[in-house]
């Protein structure tokens, strides 16, 4: 059998596949669950000193545009107004490619990897049963 054959077109797939895989950033490897769980420890850590600015700095674009004009103030304004139920380390971390979710005693946050790092998509989320999470602070 030649070279043009189906052998060689599924080991094709399966290298496309693979090169996919790593490009996408698929898998959980340490540096992105710690990548993730420290910038979900510095908004915590933010939102219960109340420090908006630096709440605001770790929220992704989108979500503090939301924010602010949803709330028809700044955006550290309105993410301190929130008063997020942050408590505690980080409990535990789940990155699914450029996705994370962290939780804490209290609340949930998603992150998303930008080209400038981990932010924060969405915060002051509690699940619901059968439900997505409902999110006090969330992108448009």
């Amino acid at each position: 059998m030649g070279s043009t054959g189906p052998a060689r077109r599924v080991r094709l797939v399966l290298a496309a596949v693979v090169v996919v895989a790593t490009a996408c950033g698929c898998g959980a490897p340490r540096e992105r669950i710690d990548g993730a769980s420290a910038v979900a420890s510095s908004f915590a850590e933010a939102a219960r000193s109340g420090d908006g600015t630096a709440m605001c700095a770790l929220l992704a674009r989108g979500t503090r545009e939301e924010l602010a004009r949803s709330e028809g103030t700044t955006c550290d304004k309105a993410v301190v107004e929130q008063r997020l139920s942050t408590v505690g380390p980080v409990r535990e971390v789940d990155v699914h490619g450029l996705r994370a979710m962290a939780r804490f005693e209290g609340d949930t946050l998603f992150l998303s990897r930008f080209s400038t790092g981990w932010k924060v998509v969405a915060a002051g989320c509690v699940p619901r049963p059968g439900q997505p999470y409902r999110c006090r602070v969330k992108g448009g």
